[in-house]
């Protein structure tokens, strides 16, 4: 696949010379375009779509995976901390690096993010459960502008939940895109930063001081910070695939092991998930084209990933719009609360491709100006 394509098919890669710093800096064997992580974010999504169902599948045999699709945030954070750093480390040293970045950054994030705002705050009793007065409080308004709504203790409105991963995201990447700059040529230290971050989050949420939200950033570093750290690596360090491969897997394998033993229930639980998914991330980056990875190439799990960003930002509101005829379902028993969760998914689905093909695609396509 030729650069030019890589770019049209994955908008967050910009494109880069062959003669340039950085791209002497990517393993030859390493593609630009991803197709298999287009998968992964699939199944991010849907574990954290069938997550906000799971009261509903209680007595079935999908209950019990189902309490584990809030995982799918530490999923996206990881593969979020890949991409993004992977885009600074290769754009590092080029004309207007700072606008091309967050204009771009900018492009992906704020439509859908004010859109979904607009619609809640146009009907706030049945959106926000509350009335507009509540929720036009200068401090709630600069929250959401500022995207700090993680860092306040007033709990938000269901709708608006989800926002709080993307506020994480959005403070970290207006501070690490400068890091990037500074120490971009010392991946060292940079590699010495993230470790930092990924020992500081288990440590504060092991001491729990009393100004953390739940929803703190300095908490939730685990997944971005491993998975900026794999970039690093993966652009700094010469090994072979194959040692690559050999690497994700022991992660992925001691991950595994690790939630589902010593630090399930513990505040290492997320660090565990962390490495688990930077395994699994490796391994779908090293083992790319592979045969058996078709699954997260092609088909509904990349089509879920196309759309996922969508998905996860608006399902709650899909939800809320639907539920006077989920509790009418909800009258039926199990066989009812399942066809909710039939519902719910497929409405949510058609709402994010909808919004897809008719509002993010085509905003996207401004980012060929930066």
């Amino acid at each position: 696949m030729s650069t030019t394509e890589a770019v049209r098919q994955n908008p967050e890669t910009p494109g880069a010379s062959a003669g340039s710093e950085m791209a002497a800096g990517r393993p030859a064997w390493l593609p630009r375009y991803l197709p298999e992580l287009q998968g992964l974010r699939g199944l991010a999504v849907l574990g954290v779509v069938v997550y906000h169902c799971h009261p509903l599948l209680t007595g079935t045999a999908l209950y019990g995976a189902s309490l584990w699709g809030w995982a799918g945030v530490n999923l996206f954070f990881v593969l979020s901390g890949f991409l993004i750093t992977s885009i600074l480390l290769e754009s590092r040293g080029r004309e207007h690096y700072f606008r091309n970045f967050y204009a771009r950054r900018a492009l992906r994030i704020w439509p859908v993010y004010l859109l979904l705002l607009a619609v809640c705050y146009a009907v706030p009793a049945w959106f926000l459960g509350d009335t507009l007065a509540h929720q036009t409080h200068w401090r709630t308004l600069a929250a959401y502008a500022l995207f700090l709504q993680n860092l306040r203790h007033t709990p938000l409105p269901g709708t608006l939940g989800p926002t709080w991963s993307l506020a994480i995201e959005e403070q970290y990447y207006l501070l690490w895109a400068p890091l990037v700059w500074l120490l971009g040529a010392r991946r060292g230290v940079l590699a010495a930063v993230l470790g930092l971050l990924l020992v500081a989050s288990p440590s504060l949420r092991l001491l729990h001081p009393h100004w953390l939200t739940s929803t703190h950033t300095l908490i939730h570093l685990d997944g971005i910070a491993l998975g900026s750290l794999m970039a690093v690596a993966l652009l700094t360090l010469r090994l072979r695939r194959e040692t690559w491969l050999v690497i994700g897997c022991a992660a992925a394998l001691a991950g595994w092991l690790a939630a589902a033993t010593i630090a399930g229930g513990t505040p290492f639980l997320d660090s565990a998930l962390a490495l688990l998914f930077a395994g699994v991330t490796l391994v779908a980056i090293a083992a790319g084209g592979a045969r058996w990875l078709s699954p997260l190439r092609r088909g509904p799990l990349a089509f879920y990933g196309t759309i996922s960003y969508g998905l996860y930002m608006t399902h709650i509101l899909v939800f809320v719009y639907f539920g006077s005829f989920s509790a009418r379902l909800a009258a039926m028993g199990t066989t009812g609360n399942l066809l909710i969760v039939l519902l719910r998914v497929a409405a949510s689905t058609l709402a994010a491709t909808a919004l897809w093909f008719g509002f993010e695609s085509q905003i996207l396509k401004l980012k060929a100006r930066f």
